[in-house]
């Protein structure tokens, strides 16, 4: 109904009001926290009863959201941006909390940047900064590349942006040991949060996809759309290492795609392989005369430490 979209829109509308008048009020007052502390720069721990004086006094009129630590927020929130225009209205004050605790300029931006575009909410937020998506994306691994990300975000252009190294599936929480089928079971019962692991323009197709080849039947462990990519994306889960045949049988998979399934517009299939662990040598001679696109990856079960990823990335380089 008419009057449903215009009070929608009219919430809408006030919402986004309230919130930017919000954040401007606290990053006006970070600066004068801050602004007040370089006055008396030269007492030591003048900055700090600063804000415990101002905390006890703001507490008594307008209550508890003004208690130190979130002073300390909004004073970290000034020094973070500094430029009111830089800042976001399609953000809350709940988003910029978990940014300004990246000290990290280029990783703060590349968040900001792909929550705006992927809409995450503050959860998703949190759960990509804590898995390091910055530091797994294929991009970060070419000179220049964390620039980039910084500035432009992650771009969907060609397969092998899609590839995300290593993948993190903590909310499967998976016990040990397991079967490959409950840990395909896992991820169907986990789609959402797995989707959003996946990344941008992602959409479910289907599990278990069988294909008639000859006289023999196949299955696809899983198989999704990419609508940036505008291709089918087939992802076979292994909880051993990758092997030859395991690249042959992609490969096949994908030519059965092109073939059989693809529609007019559709560009050529991808194949990802996740294992817990991989022989990047082997798998290099293993993929040597395979033209499909094929990729493989490490998945992890638990969170990785970033600076883990950071060392990863450092060494791949």
């Amino acid at each position: 109904m008419e009057i449903k979209v215009i009070i929608l829109n009219a919430r809408s509308k006030a919402f986004a009001a309230v919130n930017i008048e919000m954040l401007n009020a606290y990053f006006e007052i970070g600066r004068k926290i801050v602004e007040e502390e370089q006055k008396g720069k030269s007492r030591a721990g003048y900055g700090g009863k600063v804000i415990d004086l101002l905390s006890s006094e703001l507490k008594i009129e307008f209550g508890s959201g003004f208690d130190g630590s979130n002073l300390r927020r909004m004073r970290r929130f000034y020094l973070a941006y500094k430029i009111w225009e830089t800042l976001s209205p399609k953000l809350t004050w709940s988003h910029y909390c978990e940014l300004i605790k990246i000290s990290n300029r280029l990783e703060r931006n590349f968040y900001e940047k792909e929550c705006i575009q992927e809409r995450w909410g503050v959860r998703d937020l949190r759960r990509q900064i804590e898995s390091g998506l910055f530091y797994r994306l294929p991009a970060g691994k070419k000179e220049g590349g964390f620039l980039q990300l910084a500035s432009e975000g992650h771009k969907l252009l060609k397969p092998e942006d899609i590839v995300k190294d290593p993948y993190v599936f903590e909310f499967l929480k998976l016990p040990e040991p397991y079967s490959e089928k409950e840990l395909e079971e896992r991820i169907i019962k986990n789609l959402q949060m797995f989707l959003l692991e996946l990344g941008k323009g992602f959409s479910f197709v289907a599990r278990q996809f069988r294909m008639n080849i000859g006289k023999k039947q196949f299955y696809a462990d899983l198989v999704f759309y990419n609508k940036e990519l505008r291709c089918y994306v087939l992802i076979d889960l292994k909880i051993s290492k990758i092997s030859h045949s395991d690249v042959g049988q992609m490969n096949l998979y994908l030519n059965y795609f092109k073939s059989k399934v693809n529609s007019l517009g559709d560009n050529e299939p991808i194949g990802i392989i996740l294992s817990r662990d991989k022989d990047n040598i082997e798998i290099k001679y293993a993929l040597g005369g395979i033209s499909s696109q094929i990729f493989t990856s490490k998945y992890m079960l638990s969170l990785p430490s970033a600076e883990d990823l950071k060392r990863a990335v450092e060494s791949s380089c």
